[in-house]
């Protein structure tokens, strides 16, 4: 086990986790015009909601928690409007000659092209600095959360458009209705590519066509039930012999891909759509009768799809036939809690938040906002401290690297972040497979722990990040990419922390800023003598609080979010 992993492993019992301090805030919609005085927050309790709820706490959220309350805040939440991917446009499927990378330092203008157009790099800075500014915090977690779940990936999905088009469904959708969602991503000429749905054809013995199972397994499998039957707080139900039960067979995978056949790409602007139409991720697929299979499909839960129908009718009632399965709320309510909140919910947890799926209260199924309350809002997740010492998760890289800079008060234009991310095992928007960058049911080797973001925790990737902080905590950031349009660099003005009247107010002030005050005595002493040390040994104003803020960032206790 990497020694990185032990240091994390051996401290995470200890509590913390957390950032605040300074940042841009934006004034939210209005809500209401008369509200009552909500129940008092405290200072932890509202700092824990903003580490589950968005990329990093600042102080002035905080405050704003504390203000309108949690439940106001998370409604304000709920009524931002998606802030998107813009500037994207079509690119074709294979690049011109002058917008291919030929490895050259610094890249020249083919190069440029290529990189802006043909790889995930500008969509990666785009999601470094959405997360860091955009006001929408709570929707940009849950899409980030969903594009973990409904996978696609630069692997297969090359042009930047197309990636940013995806990522675009998910936040549009985040906070919508669950079968809303499903429909979109199934209909995503991108996820259709990735999963290769697009141009499945009907069985033809004549040149060998048969539909692609693609999509029909990865849509049953990891985006909506899962491989075995689920009690409604998510654990296994078994039959007589103690097995567990399978959700599908081969059979109902044959049912689905048939009803996934005869769509194809959108066609380009100003063409005439035809079977097989150009790669083109702008817009939705397009149904062509033709090349549908025919006849009756047999899916989940004995339904069968009746013949003779159109394509659109098959899907509605396949997609229906998903969205009503009963598995669907504790798997995928587990897996936000699980990205948002905690690795370990109980099973009573995944309960009260699979019974929201199932009804908001208003006899809506899958309402999406109404989960996310309840994850945030469960008794579970609020107080001013855990209540078991497995709850929590590990930072997965990109809120690691989000959190340090809101809750300093850094900037950045995403380039650093982008190349820090893929360095310690999160390569945005990239993962190699469809299963993301970790599963969520992966357990911390020799014990029983489920902690899915230790995946990708080992000596390389804990090295990263601790150079990660180094680099902006120690080096001063990174300096503006000449090649990059408008770069600003990456950088952490430190300077406030000089007015602290001493070293230990430097601890404490850092402590709440950073960790809600939890970081426990014995670690603030050996990080106080550190800091004591740091500033005699050196003329730099600021030596105490960046060695005093690398330690924090880089403990065990900051990088497990409890």
């Amino acid at each position: 086990m990497a020694g990185g992993l032990l240091m994390l492993l051996a401290l995470a019992a200890c509590g913390g986790g957390g950032g605040s301090g300074s940042n841009t805030s934006q004034t939210p919609p209005s809500t209401s015009t008369s509200t009552p005085t909500p129940p008092p927050v405290s200072t932890a309790d509202a700092f824990r909601l903003l580490d589950q709820s968005t990329f990093g706490v600042t102080a002035t959220d905080v405050a704003h928690v504390q203000s309108i309350g949690i439940d106001a805040y998370i409604t304000e939440q709920l009524a931002y409007p998606p802030t998107q991917y813009t500037g994207y446009s079509y690119t074709p499927h294979t690049p011109p000659a002058n917008c291919t990378s030929d490895g050259s330092n610094p890249p020249d203008a083919s190069s440029l092209c290529s990189r802006i157009q043909y790889s995930p790099f500008q969509v990666q800075r785009d999601f470094f600095t959405h997360a860091l500014s955009n006001p929408d915090q709570l929707r940009q977690r849950v899409a980030f959360a969903l594009s973990q779940i409904m996978v696609v990936s630069s692997v297969e999905i090359y042009e930047a458009y197309g990636l940013a088009d995806y990522e675009n469904v998910l936040l549009k959708d985040a906070l919508g209705n669950y079968r809303t969602l499903l429909q979109d991503v199934t209909m995503s000429p991108t996820m259709g590519h990735y999963l290769d749905m697009a141009n499945s054809d009907e069985t033809n013995p004549s040149n060998g066509t048969v539909p692609n199972q693609n999509y029909a397994r990865e849509v049953l499998q990891l985006f909506s039930i899962g491989l075995v039957e689920l009690n409604p707080d998510g654990t296994q139900q078994l039959d007589t012999t103690g097995a567990p039960i399978p959700t599908f067979d081969g059979a109902t995978i044959e049912g689905f891909a048939s009803v996934f056949t005869g769509w194809t790409y959108p066609p380009l602007p100003g063409a005439n759509s035809q079977w097989t139409n150009p790669i083109n991720f702008d817009g939705t697929m397009v149904a062509f009768p033709d090349h549908h299979q025919p006849g009756t499909k047999a899916l989940l839960n004995a339904y069968t799809v009746p013949a003779n129908q159109t394509p659109a009718q098959d899907l509605t009632n396949a997609l229906d036939n998903i969205f009503n399965h009963p598995n669907v709320g504790p798997f995928i309510g587990k897996q936000l809690i699980q990205h948002l909140v905690t690795s370990n919910p109980s099973p009573a947890y995944v309960e009260r938040i699979a019974a929201v799926f199932a009804n908001n209260g208003q006899n809506v199924r899958g309402d999406l906002s109404a989960v996310v309350r309840a994850i945030l809002t469960d008794t579970e997740a609020r107080g001013d401290a855990p209540p078991t010492n497995v709850f929590g998760h590990l930072r997965e890289p990109a809120l690691f690297i989000t959190s340090t800079l809101r809750s300093l008060g850094g900037q950045s234009d995403g380039v650093l972040l982008r190349s820090a991310s893929s360095a310690m095992g999160q390569p945005m928007f990239s993962p190699e497979t469809v299963f993301s960058f970790y599963p969520p049911s992966y357990q911390i080797p020799g014990t029983q722990t489920v902690a899915p973001e230790f995946g990708i925790d080992n000596a390389a990737t804990a090295l990263a990040r601790a150079n990660f902080i180094n680099t902006v905590i120690t080096q001063g950031g990174a300096k503006p990419d000449p090649t990059v349009t408008g770069s600003t660099g990456t950088s952490i003005n430190l300077t406030p922390l000089a007015s602290a009247a001493n070293n230990t107010a430097l601890i404490t002030q850092l402590n709440q800023e950073l960790m809600y005050g939890s970081l426990p005595s014995d670690a603030s002493n050996i990080i106080l003598a550190a800091a004591n040390s740091a500033s005699a040994n050196s003329t730099d104003p600021l030596a105490a609080a960046r060695a005093a803020s690398y330690l924090i960032l880089t403990s065990a206790q900051y990088q497990v979010e409890r």
